[in-house]
């Protein structure tokens, strides 16, 4: 699935020795209107894997997704049950994801603010992905680490880069590979990969309820959640999405702005890039008609969330990183917060302005798309 066949000379004249052969394909995404957790499915793994399985002939089957791929599209395409009732999880599961990491140059591709438009490499013209948001991505969705080129540098940078990987992802198991060279035991047949763990993206997870783990607490990385009911301003939230704070690797939870308080805000920071979008809208902002049942266990969380006057409406920040000043980022979100005078004008004050709506805000406008019946 890679963009040139650079290797495909070297892997035909080794594999012909074990008696296999190199498979390449046409990339096909498949788009999904079901409400499936990933919007395109590989219509080729589907009809390559399935191929291949048919012939019984091997016992493990590697694939290397294109450099920036999505995992989760990958790893989808083997849980989806076609019009047929077919799945590809008949004859294959995932064993393992791996994510490899290089060690010569990751620090300063994930401090960077690169698009992956500017290296030139895109999924499709709507990509305005950056490439600490990709490496980010495949970091968090990987079962085993591979930290490679690990012969180009030293120890003190050995473990800052594994402070870093284990900053996104405490999980996964990080191992350490000279020139790609990996025991096979590390990546074939563990039975590591659990997709609702892996689709949980589980380092920021795990951190914002609470749970650690000593090993990465080994590398020097903490974390610190911080919540507020109260709205955020949304210029001020604008600039605080790319104020430089030392030592941070990654933010990640919901916010709410003074401007628009029906809007659930995806909030997340990777490195130095921090981006931001709208999910979805907050409880307080429907009409309890289409609140879940009481007594359901929805609605007991939805009600252990509310608090007047703001309703289930909260700002939550995971913050995850080394050496952080954490005095200087708790002084920063406060100030991102609506003052007293602000929040008196409250969202609408009836006296022919619009009271939050009126505060500067710098994103564009958001829709609401209708889902077909």
């Amino acid at each position: 699935m890679s963009e040139v066949n650079i290797d495909a000379s070297l892997v035909d004249r080794s594999a012909s020795n074990a008696g296999a052969a190199l498979s390449r394909t046409d990339e096909k995404l498949v788009e999904m209107s079901n409400g499936c957790i990933c919007c395109t499915l590989r219509e080729d793994l589907l009809v390559e894997v399935r191929k291949l399985a048919a012939e019984g002939r091997f016992d493990y089957l590697l694939i290397e997704n294109t450099g920036i791929g999505k995992p989760l599209p990958v790893a989808a395409t083997f849980n989806f049950t076609d019009e047929n009732g077919d799945s590809l999880g008949e004859v294959a599961q995932i064993g393992t994801m791996v994510t490899v990491v290089d060690a010569h140059n990751l620090l300063a591709d994930y401090s960077s603010t690169v698009l992956l438009e500017q290296r030139g490499e895109t999924a499709g013209p709507d990509d305005i992905r950056t490439l600490a948001a990709l490496l980010t991505e495949q970091i968090e969705f990987a079962d085993v680490v591979a930290i490679n080129k690990i012969d180009k540098v030293d120890e003190a940078r050995r473990d800052e880069v594994t402070a870093v990987v284990k900053a996104r992802n405490p999980v996964a198991r990080v191992v350490f590979a000279d020139h790609g060279r990996v025991p096979l035991k590390e990546v074939l047949g563990t039975g590591l990969f659990d997709m609702e763990r892996a689709s949980q993206m589980p380092g920021w997870v795990r951190e914002l309820e609470g749970r650690h783990t000593l090993e990465s607490e080994a590398y020097g990385i903490e974390s610190f959640v911080l919540r507020s009911h109260e709205p955020l301003h949304p210029w001020r939230f604008s600039t605080f999405m790319d104020l430089p704070l030392p030592g941070l690797l990654r933010a990640k939870g919901y916010v709410w702005l003074a401007s628009r308080p029906d809007w659930v805000v995806n909030f997340t920071r990777a490195g130095n890039t921090a981006t931001h979008e709208p999910v979805g809208r907050w409880w307080a902002a429907a009409p309890r008609s289409r609140w879940p049942a009481p007594g359901t266990d929805e609605r007991r969380n939805i009600d252990a969330r509310c608090k007047e006057p703001y309703g289930d409406r909260l700002n939550e920040v995971v913050f995850i990183g080394r050496n952080m000043d954490h005095a200087a980022i708790e002084q920063a979100w406060k100030a991102i917060h609506l003052n007293y005078t602000e929040t008196r004008r409250g969202p609408a004050s009836g006296r022919g302005y619009a009271g939050w709506a009126d505060l500067p805000d710098p994103f564009p406008q958001w829709q609401r798309k209708e889902v077909a019946a």
